[in-house]
């Protein structure tokens, strides 16, 4: 874990799904100083996308005071490059239309997202998926729990 300050948090995230739609589950682990916090979920028909931005909706949202430091890790070229490229900030602009002017996916995901992003300071950091990132790869067995235990639970 990394010398953090008072007010910065590291979150690492990361989203599952068994087809693409299907069931996906989703999880996160918010590193403060010498504390670990893991939170995950599931949806029974979802898709890998929202499960990614879930992830870091939820871990966001596990902030529970403003104004931190925060520097979010995905494997999500997709959501990386959103916020990083300034695509978040245009779909707002430009009425949740993307440049190919179809409605942008997942709206109220993107939406809160924007909102909590609003709170904090955020850097949003892509990792490498698959690759041994040992937060990373802890998110991804994470999610994929919340997926075995949302079968095992429907299936009762």
């Amino acid at each position: 874990m990394s010398n953090l300050s008072h007010r910065e948090v590291e979150i690492y995230t990361d989203g599952a799904c068994s087809g693409n739609p299907g069931p996906g589950g989703w999880a996160a682990v918010l590193l403060y100083k010498d504390k670990v916090k893991e939170i995950s979920g599931a949806e029974p028909d979802t898709t890998n996308q929202r499960m990614e931005l879930t992830a870091v909706v939820q871990g966001l949202k596990a902030l529970t005071v403003k104004n931190w430091e925060v520097r979010v890790y995905s494997d999500s070229a997709y959501i990386v490059n959103a916020l990083e490229k300034g695509w978040l900030q245009n779909w707002s602009k430009n009425g949740w239309i993307t440049a190919g002017k179809k409605p942008v996916a997942n709206q109220d995901l993107w939406k809160e997202l924007r909102r909590l992003i609003g709170l904090n300071r955020v850097t949003m950091i892509k990792v490498p998926g698959h690759k041994g990132v040992k937060w990373n790869e802890r998110c991804d067995l994470l999610a994929r729990q919340a997926i075995k235990d949302l079968r095992e639970n429907s299936s009762e």
